[in-house]
C-alpha cells in the first residue's frame, strides 16, 4: 500500500523557543529547529514515520529549493516537484512558556504562528504539475490520495478537483483536508473522507456563520453545522470528519453521527497536530482500521505530535 500525498504551498519552518518575550526589546531564543514543512509535507514525514510508503507532490523554485529537499532528504521523505521559479515560504512558530519557563521544563507553553503568504507560482507551473502528477498515477502502484492545504497563486481552480478525478478513475481512495472551492469542486467526484477543521468547513458551506473571521461556537450554530453534514455524505458519498484543536472532533458517514471527546494532553507545539491526525487517520483506514477506530488513531497521532517541539512528527 502506498499513498501520494499533495500540497502546492510548500514551507520552510522555523520553530523558536523562549522562556518569555518582552516586546520592544531583543530576545534571544534558547532552542531553534528548521523544518521541511507545509501540510502535504506533514502528513508525509507522519506516514514515513508510521512506516508507510509515501511520496509527496509539490511544486519549489527559487534559492531555497536545495535546502527545502536537503530537509527532506534528511527526514527520510520521497519528493517529487514540478518547476514553479516562485521562492519558497517561511513561516515561524513562536514557544513561549505560559508562566515564563522553557518549553523543555514540561510547562504549558503558548505555540504562536507567523505566516508568510506564498509568491504566485510561474506560468506553465500548472501543467507541468498536472503532467508530474499524472505520471505519478501511471507508473506507480498507489492506494491512496491525500490532497492538504490552501495552494500557492497563480494557479487555477481547476488543479485540485482535477487530480482528485484522475485520482478516482485510478480507484485511489481520496482523503482531502481542503476548503473552500478546491473542496466544493472536488466534492463531485466523491472523495472517501473530507476533514476540514471547524472553521474552514463552516466558511466553506455556512459562511453566514463567520463574521469578522472568527464564529460563534453557539448551541445553536453547532446545530446548524451538525445539519448539513449527513445531507453532504449522502450526496457525495463521502464521510466527514471536523477536527476543532483541542476540543471534540463531529464526524458523519451517512448513517451514523457522533461527537468524540479529546483527550487532553500537556501540549509543547501544536503546529501540524492536524496533519499528523490526517495521516494516522489515513495509515489506520489503509490497514482496515474502521471508521471510529481510524479516527482514534488520528487523535493518538496528533497527541504525540501536540507533546513534541518539531511540527508534523510523531517520534523525535
Amino acid at each position: 500500500m502506498s499513498f501520494l500525498t499533495v500540497c502546492l504551498n510548500p514551507t520552510l519552518q522555523k520553530t523558536l523557543s523562549y522562556s518569555s518575550i518582552t516586546p520592544g526589546t531583543v530576545n534571544r531564543t534558547e532552542a531553534h529547529y528548521l523544518d521541511a514543512s507545509g501540510k502535504g509535507i506533514n502528513v508525509t514525514r507522519v506516514l514515513t514515520q508510521l512506516g508507510k510508503s509515501a511520496v509527496h507532490l509539490t511544486q519549489l523554485g527559487g534559492e531555497l529549493r536545495p535546502l527545502f529537499l536537503s530537509l527532506c532528504k534528511k527526514d527520510g521523505l520521497s519528493v517529487e516537484w514540478a518547476e514553479s521559479k516562485s521562492r519558497i515560504r517561511f513561516c515561524y512558530t513562536i514557544l513561549t512558556g505560559s508562566d515564563g519557563s522553557a518549553i523543555n521544563s514540561g510547562v504549558e507553553n503558548r505555540v504562536t504562528e507567523l505566516i508568510e503568504e506564498s509568491e504566485p507560482v510561474a506560468a506553465g507551473t500548472e501543467q507541468r504539475l498536472l503532467e508530474k502528477f499524472g505520471a505519478l498515477l501511471n507508473n506507480r502502484n498507489f492506494s491512496c490520495l491525500i490532497v492538504s492545504g490552501t495552494k500557492a497563486a497563480g494557479f487555477s481552480d481547476y488543479v485540485i478537483p482535477s487530480m482528485v478525478q484522475k485520482a478516482k478513475e485510478k480507484g485511489l481512495r481520496i482523503i482531502l483536508d481542503i476548503k473552500g472551492k478546491d473542496l466544493t469542486e472536488s466534492l463531485q467526484y466523491s472523495p472517501d473522507i473530507i476533514k476540514p477543521n471547524l472553521f474552514e468547513f463552516t466558511g466553506t458551506f455556512m459562511p453566514e456563520l463567520i463574521e469578522d473571521n472568527s464564529f460563534d461556537e453557539s448551541e445553536t450554530a453547532m446545530t446548524q453545522i451538525k445539519s448539513i453534514m449527513p445531507e453532504l455524505c449522502k450526496k457525495y458519498g463521502c464521510r466527514i470528519i471536523l477536527t476543532n484543536g483541542s476540543r471534540k472532533i463531529i464526524a458523519a458517514d451517512g448513517k451514523t453521527f457522533f461527537d468524540l471527546q479529546i483527550n487532553p494532553v500537556k501540549a509543547v507545539n501544536t503546529t501540524g497536530c492536524g496533519d499528523t491526525f490526517t495521516a494516522g487517520l489515513a495509515s489506520a483506514i489503509e490497514d482496515g482500521a474502521g471508521f471510529r477506530e481510524a479516527i482514534d488513531e488520528g487523535c493518538r497521532c496528533g497527541a504525540l505530535n501536540a507533546a513534541l517541539v518539531r511540527p508534523g512528527v510523531v517520534s523525535k
